[in-house]
């Protein structure tokens, strides 16, 4: 894609980074100069993203650890602060998922998501504040449309996704007035990434979920990407405590799956 604002010279470090729509936030950033840090849980995937994004404009670091274990988080991004320098651009994106019933879910099942989400967003955001940037450093967390929106199937996501956006607002009360700036992306619909196939596994069910999009199609991690540019730059110097949907209003239309989950 084509780079709308030049971040030579900034630090980026993306939570997730390594697939999905993350890594394609982490290539934005790249496209645009950043020097980068990425981190998920498999090694694999962290030297196979290293190897893409050090190809762009920017060089990259990968890490590898689970964003539930507090103490691995600090030390990931300790790392990368040292190597590289205070964080300008943090952006905390790790997410776990999966359809099922309330009455089949496991207490268990629940936590999983809500310790990945809520607790892991929380670990994140805790270990990076140290190391950003100030003034002007911005942390984004990535949410998704169950924080407002109820879906079924979806109990363990929608609680853990709300408690994100909580976590987001009540961040930049506290740490507005040092310089820092944190807010929030809700991606809609997108194409092409694990949750999609998930929710809508069938090209009939993909189909249903674009009709329900006002703009009429499923978004692009490109789509998410360029919020993320926008919300890291000095051009939303003043904006604080936001949840951005890049949803092609999706969010505004009821996020509806278009006739139900799955199929």
């Amino acid at each position: 894609m084509k780079a709308d604002f030049d971040y030579t010279g900034c630090n980026v470090f993306v939570v997730g980074g390594t697939s999905g729509i993350n890594l394609g936030i982490a290539r934005a950033f790249a496209a645009a100069g950043a020097r980068l840090g990425v981190a998920s849980r498999n090694p694999d995937k962290v030297d196979a993203a290293v190897a893409v994004l050090g190809s762009a404009a920017g060089p990259a670091s990968g890490y590898a650890f689970d964003v539930r274990d507090a103490d691995a988080v600090e030390a990931g991004l300790a790392a990368f602060a040292q190597e590289a320098g205070a964080i300008d651009v943090l952006i905390s994106g790790a997410a776990g998922n999966f359809p099922v019933l309330a009455k089949d879910l496991s207490p268990n099942g629940f936590k999983a998501v809500v310790d990945i989400d809520l607790l892991g967003t929380f670990h994140v955001m805790r270990a990076a504040y140290p190391h950003m940037k100030r003034p002007g450093g911005s942390l984004i967390n990535i949410s998704a449309p169950q924080s407002t929106v109820a879906m079924p199937f979806q109990v363990h996501v929608c609680a853990a996704k709300a408690g994100v956006d909580m976590v987001t607002k009540c961040l930049a009360l506290e740490w507005g007035g040092e310089g820092l700036r944190v807010n929030g992306v809700v991606p809609g619909p997108i194409d092409g990434t694990e949750g999609m196939a998930r929710l809508a596994p069938s090209e009939k069910a993909r189909e249903r979920v674009a009709r329900s999009v006002p703009q009429g199609r499923l978004g692009t991690p490109e789509d998410v990407a360029r919020a993320c540019l926008f919300l890291g730059s000095e051009a939303a110097g003043y904006v604080n405590g936001v949840i951005l949907g890049a949803d092609g209003g999706w969010a505004v239309a009821g996020a509806s799956m278009g006739g139900g989950l799955g199929g």
